[in-house]
């Protein structure tokens, strides 16, 4: 086991966590407090960091009048932090329930009440399109967890999955912005979608929707999703048709991103070269199964070895897994698999694949992987144990695989969520 290697690895995922948290990245971008209320209304994995800082830039830096705050945050089940003013949830995901249901009702209330004096700052994150939850009329709560199952199954992007998610609810899709109006709406984010589209991030409660009833459709098509009859129905129902640039409800609106999947890569690649390596990156947005740009990914690391090259390889964006199988893993999981049976036999070369939310795939715990560490002798010291990496990989079950070999990374809650950092480091020989 390449020990050296795995703790850079692990230096630099710390790295490109740390320049995503809106501790830094946030107060710059905070308003100035309204002649009205403050409502504060934030959601995603990133909300309880989120809703920890504004509470403190308001209540202790500007010492705004408390009497004059309100607001509530949903985040995922461990992900909360302790907030003064705002009330804090939390709630499921990728699979809503319940929690999320109620979250998204009560921050429905606060903006439907709020006057042209208001300031609503809505403060989004990845995950708050699981966290919240409103369904359109005529779709059950069921009903909409049963869709995102199908999706999550299905291998679509994250932009694909926000597209159904948009057209099925009540405040996706610039639909929280009808609430809203007439007061000033705010809305900060932290991206983790490719490309970082207001749009996609959070399924774009605040910003007008590019996409239609149509393109929902399609992906139904596409991936051949047995959605419930109640689904059908609203997707062929022009009332769920989400509002567009020009509407009325986006007239006192703003958008401004916190922190991006840029950033992070742009700091992981300093600390590359601050230690002497070659840095190549594939940017902020890469996307494909999980186990093709893994081989893809391997080839590129080869031909780096060829060439002599002391050198590390970064990327980011988000991995899809088609599942086949019925074991547990998520994308950076599987990825890592696919790759370390590419790489095997290399000698000092390691790799690490991690969600920078904390969590990458998994039942919904807070206390679920990140994602995987690997080198050249971890299929070697798999077969010594009698682990199959191919059988594991078949299963989709790649959380078991690098648990028996202690090589999951567990970095627990990380409080904000730009998505996911790979790096692959090939040193010199």
């Amino acid at each position: 086991m390449n020990v050296p290697l795995r703790s850079f690895l692990a230096d630099l995922f710390r790295i490109a966590v740390a320049a995503a948290h809106p501790a830094g990245s946030l107060p710059p971008l905070l308003p100035a407090p309204p002649s009205g209320r403050l409502i504060v209304l934030a959601a995603g994995k990133a909300a309880g960091s989120m809703a920890e800082v504004t509470e403190n830039f308001y209540l202790d830096h500007l010492m705004f009048d408390p009497q004059r705050f309100s607001g509530i945050a949903v985040a995922r089940h461990g992900y909360g932090r302790t907030t003064r003013i705002i009330r804090m949830i939390e709630a499921g995901h990728p699979i809503p329930d319940a929690a999320g249901l109620k979250a998204a009702s009560d921050a429905l209330d606060l903006a439907a009440g709020a006057g042209a004096d208001d300031l609503v700052l809505v403060l989004m994150s990845g995950g708050a399109s699981a966290n919240w939850i409103a369904p359109t009329a005529g779709i059950s709560f069921e009903d909409k967890q049963s869709v995102t199952r199908g999706l999550l199954r299905s291998g679509a992007n994250i932009v694909e999955i926000n597209t159904l998610r948009k057209h099925l609810s009540n405040i996706k899709g610039g639909r929280l912005a009808r609430h809203a109006h007439p007061a000033k709406i705010v809305t900060i984010a932290i991206s983790d979608v490719p490309g970082d589209d207001p749009s996609a991030i959070g399924s774009g409660p605040t910003v007008p929707d590019p996409t239609t009833l149509a393109d929902a459709r399609a992906l139904v098509d596409k991936y051949k999703l047995d959605l419930p009859a109640s689904v059908i129905a609203a997707l062929n129902d022009a009332k769920n048709e989400s509002p567009k640039p020009g509407d009325a409800a986006f007239a006192n609106t703003s958008f401004a991103l916190a922190a991006r999947p840029a950033d992070s890569m742009r700091a992981a690649e300093a600390a590359v070269r601050a230690a002497g390596y070659d840095c190549i990156s594939l940017g902020p947005d890469v996307e494909g199964e999980a186990r093709e740009v893994a081989a893809a990914h391997a080839k590129l690391a080869r031909e780096q070895r060829a060439k002599g090259a002391r050198v590390a390889i970064i990327s980011g964006g988000e991995l899809t897994v088609t599942i086949r199988g019925q074991g547990r893993g998520g994308p950076n999981q599987e990825y890592a698999l696919a790759l370390a049976m590419e790489l095997t036999g290399m000698p000092k070369v390691a790799a690490l694949a991690g969600d920078t939310d904390g969590t990458d795939g998994g039942a919904g715990s807070a206390s679920d992987p990140a994602g995987a560490v690997l080198d050249g002798e971890t299929v070697g010291r798999a077969k010594a144990l009698g682990l199959d990496p191919a059988a594991f990989l078949d299963q989709n079950n790649s959380t078991a695989f690098f648990e028996a070999l202690g090589d999951l990374l567990t970095p627990g809650p990380t409080y904000t969520n730009v998505n996911d950092f790979r790096a692959i480091v090939v040193d010199s020989l």
